[in-house]
C-alpha cells in the first residue's frame, strides 16, 4: 500500500516492526538528535516525551533503501527506474477544499515557532533548526511551483534564517528582491517518504516536483491553498507556516552541521518572516537528523533517477547509478553500463559531471561489477583501471559550497574509466564463478551444536 500521509506512513512502519517508541524524556538541545543517530539505520523513532513541548516528534522515517522501495511499493533494485519514470510520467496535482485538508484543523495568524519542537541538533549549530519543511514558492515572472527543502534557523519566533543555494528558488528570490518584492512562501512539515523524495528531483526550470509524488502514488498529491501566500500545500501534511522571503534582508545564520559531516559556516543569509501557520489538531512534528542515512538517501535517490535519465540520453546502455554513501551520496557516483563501443564510459562520465554539479568523482563500471558493493568497485579500479589512461582530472569546475575542500564552490573532478577493454584476449577480464555458488546455503553444510 502505498501511503499518501505521515500518519499512513508511521501505520506502516509500526506494522512491518520498523517504528520504535520513546517514552523518556529526551531534551530537544542535542539529546533527540543523538537518540535518532543512534537508530540511524536500523528503525524509525517517534519521541512521546520532549521536555517543554506539547507535540511529539518522529525521525528517520526514510533510513534505508529498503523502507524507501517499501514507500514506494516496488523491490530495492527498481527504487531508481520507479522514480526516473514518474518524473518522466508526472501527474498533476488535485486542489482540495480547506474543509477536507487537515493541516488546516487549526488556524493561527499569530506565528511563535516557540510552540514547535525544533531540534538543536549538533555541537556547534547556530540554534534550532527545521530540517524537514518542504518549501514551496513560485517563480514571480511565470507563477511555476517549485518545492525543494532548505535549513531554515529559527532566529526569532516568527523569523527564519535560511540557506539558499544557486538553484531554482535563488533565481526566484533574484527576480522578486530585484523589484523589491518579497517572495511568498510556504514550508510543510510531518509528510510522507514520497514527497520528500519527490521535492530532491533533479528538474528543468519550469517543472512541479509535486506532480512527481503523484506518479509515485499512482493518484493526484492533494493540495490546499494557504491563508495568507497565493501557494498551494500538501493537505495531508501535519504543518505549515506560512510567510514571505523579505527583499534586501540579510542576518547571520549558521553554523550548521550539513550532510558532508562538516559544519556550514555562518554568514549573513536571507530571512523568512512568518504570516501564518495551519496544523492538525495534534499534529506530529517531523525532524531528520542531518548527516545521518535518511538524511543522504532522501537526496540520493531522486538525484540516482534523474542521473539515470540524463546519462541514458547520451550513454543509452547505462544499466544502474549508485550515489555512494561514502561520497555523501552527492559527491561521488558510480555507473553501470553495457559497454558495445569504446569510448562510452568516458561519455557517461562526462554527461554525470553536466547533469549535476555536487557530482566530483565519476566510476564506470562493467554490468558484471556490483555497484553497491564497495569492494567489488575498487576491485574493477585495480584490475581495469591505468591511471594514465583511464583517469582524467577536470579543474576549478563549478561544485557545491557546501564542500568544505572547495574553493568557495570551484571543486576540481575526477572521472575513473574502470571498464573492460571491448578488444581485450577473451577470457581475459573475465570474472571467476563457482557454478551454483549462489544457491549454496552455508547453514545446510554446517553442523549446529546442540
Amino acid at each position: 500500500m502505498v501511503c499518501t500521509s505521515l500518519r499512513q506512513w508511521l501505520a506502516e512502519l509500526e506494522k512491518k516492526e520498523l517504528l520504535r517508541h520513546v517514552h523518556k524524556e529526551v531534551d530537544l538541545r542535542y539529546e533527540l538528535a543523538a537518540v535518532g543517530q543512534k537508530a540511524d539505520g536500523c528503525y524509525a523513532l517517534q519521541f512521546h516525551k520532549v521536555r517543554n513541548a506539547s507535540m511529539p516528534v518522529v525521525t528517520g522515517i526514510a533510513a534505508t533503501r529498503d523502507i524507501l522501495a517499501l514507500a514506494m511499493g516496488v523491490p530495492r533494485e527498481e527504487i531508481v527506474e520507479h522514480f526516473a519514470r514518474a518524473q518522466a510520467n508526472p501527474v498533476k496535482c488535485m486542489l482540495v477544499d480547506a474543509k477536507h485538508a487537515p493541516v488546516k484543523e487549526v488556524i493561527s495568524h499569530k506565528v511563535d515557532l516557540g510552540t514547535l519542537p525544533i531540534p538543536v541538533h549538533h555541537e556547534k549549530d547556530g540554534g534550532p533548526y527545521i530540517t524537514a519543511g518542504v518549501l514551496v514558492a513560485k517563480d514571480p515572472q511565470t507563477g511555476t511551483r517549485n518545492v525543494s527543502i532548505h535549513r531554515l534557523q529559527v532566529l526569532g519566533p516568527n523569523r527564519l534564517g535560511i540557506l539558499i543555494l544557486p538553484r531554482h528558488l535563488h533565481h526566484f528570490f533574484q527576480a522578486a528582491e530585484a523589484s523589491n518584492n518579497p517572495l511568498e512562501v510556504a514550508i510543510a512539515i510531518g509528510l510522507d517518504p514520497i514527497v520528500l523524495l519527490a521535492s530532491q528531483a533533479l528538474t528543468p526550470p519550469g517543472f512541479d516536483e509535486f506532480t512527481i509524488a503523484g506518479a509515485l502514488y499512482g493518484q493526484p498529491l492533494e493540495l490546499v491553498k494557504c491563508e495568507t501566500v497565493d501557494l498551494e500545500v500538501p493537505a495531508q501534511a501535519e504543518i505549515v507556516l506560512e510567510g514571505r522571503l523579505l527583499p534586501g534582508v540579510r542576518e547571520v545564520e549558521g553554523p550548521f552541521g550539513e550532510y558532508p559531516k562538516y559544519y556550514g559556516p555562518a554568514s549573513p543569509k536571507p530571512v523568512i518572516e512568518l504570516t501564518a501557520m495551519t496544523s492538525r489538531r495534534d499534529p506530529i512534528y517531523q525532524t531528520i537528523v542531518p548527516a545521518t542515512r535518511e538524511h543522504l538517501l532522501l537526496g540520493a535517490i531522486p538525484r540516482e533517477g534523474g542521473l539515470l535519465q540524463i546519462i541514458r540520453n547520451t550513454v543509452p546502455n547505462v544499466k544502474a547509478i549508485h550515489l555512494t554513501p561514502g561520497g555523501t551520496c552527492r559527491y561521488h557516483v558510480v555507473i553501470s553500463i553495457d559497454k558495445q563501443n569504446e569510448g562510452e564510459a568516458k561519455n557517461a562520465i562526462f554527461a554525470a559531471f553536466s547533469s549535476s554539479q555536487e557530482i566530483k568523482h565519476v566510476v564506470v563500471v562493467d554490468k558484471d561489477v556490483d555497484i553497491f558493493d564497495p569492494e567489488d568497485v575498487e576491485w574493477a579500479i585495480a584490475t581495469r583501471c591505468q591511471a594514465g589512461r583511464d583517469v582524467f582530472i577536470v579543474e576549478r569546475a563549478l561544485g557545491n559550497k557546501l564542500d568544505p575542500s572547495s574553493d568557495n564552490g570551484l571543486s576540481d573532478k575526477m572521472g575513473i574509466d574502470a571498464t573492460a577493454p571491448l578488444q581485450a584476449e577473451p577470457g581475459r577480464f573475465e570474472k571467476i564463478r563457482i557454478p551454483n555458488a549462489d544457491s549454496i546455503r552455508l547453514e545446510d553444510y554446517i553442523e549446529t551444536k546442540s
